[in-house]
């Protein structure tokens, strides 16, 4: 159960009213300070309709940083925001396979996506080699978009959790095809870190 009540439009001055157009339990939670939820939109906003980063690369670092928290609010709402922008079943077992150190069958690019979704995740920072490879191939402004991403998601799970929020019914289906560890990847391996490196094979240094 959330710690702050789930607010409607009705109990919402008018002027903040359409802060709940989209009428999920986050969004809800965060109208508690309009004003808060005004800004945190923003940014998401950003993310979702004005970044000019792949958004089929963007979907996949999201739902690595949610896979590798174990945050159950994320990643299923990003399952399903995923499919409207190219992400397959595939990709998401993908996803579960590079989190756990298995072979993946993603490109290059897509991998060291996820790798630097792992790494800014565990160890606060993107490993130089990932830093270059990225930029290779994206570009400094979309690799500095994709950070942003990676963080705002990580400030998202953390938001989730601490205030107790649930995942809603017709999310839940998402779950269920797609399960999470019972405990994170990102707390439970041994040294603190994810276990895939960037070639999903193992630890990377």
């Amino acid at each position: 159960m959330a710690l702050v009540p789930y607010l409607t439009e009705s109990d919402l001055a008018e002027a903040d009213r359409p802060l709940l157009a989209r009428p999920i339990n986050l969004f809800r939670a965060l109208a508690n300070s309009p004003d808060g939820l005004r800004h945190f939109s923003v940014l998401g906003q950003w993310i979702r309709h004005g970044c000019e980063l792949d958004p089929r690369l963007r979907e996949l670092a999201i739902l690595q940083v949610g896979h590798l928290t174990a945050s159950p609010y994320e990643f299923s709402h990003h399952v399903k925001i995923g499919y409207d922008f190219g992400v397959s079943d595939d990709d998401i077992t993908a996803v579960l396979a590079a989190t756990a150190g298995r072979e993946h069958g993603l490109g290059p690019v897509e991998t060291a996506v996820l790798t630097a979704a792992r790494q800014i995740t565990t160890d606060g920072r993107m490993a130089d080699e990932t830093w270059a490879t990225l930029e290779e191939h994206l570009g400094r402004p979309r690799l500095v978009d994709l950070v942003i991403i990676i963080s705002f998601y990580n400030a998202v799970i953390r938001i989730l959790g601490t205030l107790q929020i649930d995942v809603e019914p017709d999310y839940q289906r998402y779950l269920e095809a797609f399960p999470l560890p019972d405990q994170p990847p990102v707390l439970s391996s041994a040294d603190g870190r994810a276990a895939g490196d960037a070639s999903g094979n193992g630890h990377r240094d």
